[in-house]
C-alpha cells in the first residue's frame, strides 16, 4: 500500500505544557503488519532519491520516507539543529504509532540517524549510515554556504549539485537525472536550506561513537569527495558494532548512482541485524578511559585501501576554568569562525595567553552569550562601535560574521553608510573597502 502523508504543524496550545514539535512530510510503502524502515533524504533531495530501493524494501518492510523541511514541498518551518530534526521524526512516527523501527539515512539525514542512536536507542531496531560523517567537514564551509544562498538564492547550489552528487562518468550517461537533481535542489526552500547548514555546521559527535549501541553499516561511494570512505573509516573504528560497505563508482548519492549495489547491501544489513524481539536497550553509559578498544569491523564490500582514522578524544578540561570561557570559545567560533579563532589563539604564550582567556571568557562568554539581543543585532553594533573607535583591522572579520549572523550585503552597506554619518567619511571609507573584500569572496559560489 501507499500512502503520502497530511503534513500539519502540531497546534500550539494555550496550556502551560511543551509544544509538540512539528511533524515531517512523509510517504509509506510497504505492508501495514511489516517491521518500519525509515529512510531519510541528503540535504537538497527529497524522498525520490530511494525510489530505485522501494520495490525490493518494500516486500519486507513497511517503508517510511520523510522530506526535511522546505523541501519537495514540504511545508518551510527551518529546523536549527540536527537534534530538532530528530525529534521532528520521532513526533511523526508517534503519530504513526511506530515505537521501534531501523533507519537508514543518507549525509544530514545519517546525522538525524546517529542522534537517534544516541538519544533514543531504545526506538532502534538497527542503523545504517550512507555518506556520513561524525562531522561532516568544517564549520565554516557550511556557514560559507549559507551565506552564498542568502546573498544568491539556490541557483549556485542546484548548479553544483552534480559535480558533489555524481561520479563523472555517470553525470554523463544520465543527463536527465542530473537535471533532475538539479530541479530537486533548485525548488528547496533557501531559509531551510540555510538551516540545515546551519545544523550541519554545529553537528559533531566524534567523542560520542562509543555510545552509540545498536548494530550500524556505514556505507560511503568510493569516489565520495563530500564524505567518503576516510569519513567512514572513521565512524567505524569508534562505533562498537559497526561494519563498513564501500560501493565501487558511487559518489554522494549511492542509492541514486548504484541502487542495486545499495540495495543489497541495506537488504542484507537490515536482515541479519534486525532485533524487533529485544526488549528497549537502555542508553549505554560512556566507557571508562581505560576501556579496551572496539574489535575490528568486519567489511561487507571491498573498500577503497585507507588506514583508519582515530576518533579525537574530547578536549581534557582545565581546572579551575570558568564555566564562562568554554561557552565563550564555543560562540567565539560560531560568529568569527574557526579559522580565525585557531588563528588567533595559535599562538597564545605565557605572554598573550591571559589576554586570549581573558577576551573569550567575558566578551564572549559573558556579553555576547546575553540574551538582551539577538546574533544579527550585536552583529550591527560590533561593526559600528568598530568604525567609531577606528579598529579598521577588525572590520573584515566582523563583516564575515555578521554575514554569517544572517546579514544581507544590502543590509551590511546601510549600518556602514550610517556609521559615515556620525564617525566620518574617512573611516567610514575604508570600512567600506575592508568590508567589500569580505562581501564578494563570501558570496562568490565555489567553482
Amino acid at each position: 500500500m501507499e500512502r503520502v502523508s497530511d503534513v500539519t504543524e502540531t497546534p500550539v496550545t494555550e496550556t502551560p505544557e511543551p509544544v509538540k514539535a512539528p511533524t515531517l512530510q512523509y510517504r509509506i510503502d510497504g505492508p501495514d503488519d511489516a517491521p518500519v524502515l525509515v529512510l531519510g533524504p541528503s540535504l537538497g533531495t527529497t524522498w525520490h532519491m530511494w525510489d530505485r530501493q522501494i520495490p525490493e524494501l518494500a516486500g519486507t518492510w513497511r517503508i517510511v520516507r520523510f522530506d526535511l523541511p522546505g523541501h519537495g514541498g514540504a511545508p518551510a518551518l527551518p529546523a536549527v539543529s540536527v537534534s530538532e530534526l530528530a525529534d521532528r521524526l520521532v513526533a511523526t512516527l508517534d503519530e504513526l504509532g511506530v515505537q521501534r523501527f531501523g533507519y537508514a539515512g543518507s549525509a544530514i539525514s545519517a546525522a538525524v540517524g546517529a542522534d537517534l542512536a544516541l538519544r533514543h536507542p531504545q526506538r532502534l531496531a538497527s542503523l545504517a549510515l550512507i555518506a556520513a560523517s561524525a562531522r561532516f567537514g568544517t564549520a565554516d564551509e557550511f556557514r560559507q554556504r549559507g551565506v552564498v544562498v542568502r546573498s544568491n538564492g539556490m541557483d549556485p547550489m542546484a548548479r553544483s549539485a552534480p559535480e558533489r552528487w555524481f561520479t563523472p562518468a555517470y553525470a554523463a550517461a544520465q543527463p536527465a537525472i542530473v537535471e533532475w537533481a538539479v530541479q530537486m535542489v533548485r525548488t528547496t526552500d533557501p531559509g531551510c536550506y540555510i538551516a540545515a547548514c546551519e545544523a550541519l555546521a554545529a553537528f559533531d559527535i566524534r567523542a560520542d561513537l562509543a555510545r552509540i549501541g545498536v548494530p550500524t553499516l556505514v556505507l560511503a561511494g568510493a569516489e565520495d569527495r563530500v564524505t567518503g570512505p576516510g569519513d567512514a573509516r572513521t565512524l567505524v573504528a569508534g562505533v562498537p558494532d559497526a561494519r563498513l560497505a564501500v560501493v565501487p563508482g558511487a559518489a554522494h548519492l549511492a542509492p541514486v548512482e548504484q541502487p542495486a549495489a545499495v540495495t543489497d547491501l541495506l537488504v542484507h544489513h537490515f536482515s541479519t541485524a534486525w532485533h524487533e524481539t529485544l526488549p528497549a536497550i537502555p542508553v549505554p553509559p560512556a566507557p571508562p578511559v581505560a576501556a579496551a578498544a572496539p574489535p575490528s569491523p568486519q567489511t561487507l564490500h571491498v573498500p577503497v585501501p585507507m588506514a583508519a582514522e582515530p576518533v579525537p578524544a574530547p578536549a581534557p578540561e582545565v581546572p579551575g576554568r570558568p564555566d564562562a570561557y568554554e561557552q565563550g570559545m564555543k560562540l567565539r567560533r560560531e560568529v568569527l569562525g574557526d579559522a580565525r579563532v585557531d588563528a588567533e589563539t595559535a599562538d597564545a604564550d605565557g605572554f598573550t595567553g591571559d589576554f586570549q582567556e581573558l577576551a573569550t571568557r567575558y566578551a564572549w562568554g559573558e556579553v555576547w552569550a546575553r540574551d538582551g539581543l539577538d546574533r544579527r543585532t550585536r552583529a550591527v553594533v560590533a561593526l559600528a562601535a568598530l568604525v567609531a573607535g577606528g579598529h579598521l583591522d577588525e572590520v573584515a572579520a566582523h563583516t564575515r560574521a555578521a554575514l554569517r549572523a544572517g546579514l544581507t550585503p544590502d543590509e551590511i552597506k546601510e549600518v556602514l553608510l550610517q556609521t559615515s554619518v556620525y564617525c566620518g567619511l574617512p573611516a567610514a571609507g575604508a570600512a567600506f573597502r575592508a568590508a567589500a573584500a569580505v562581501i564578494r569572496e563570501e558570496t562568490t559560489p565555489q567553482p
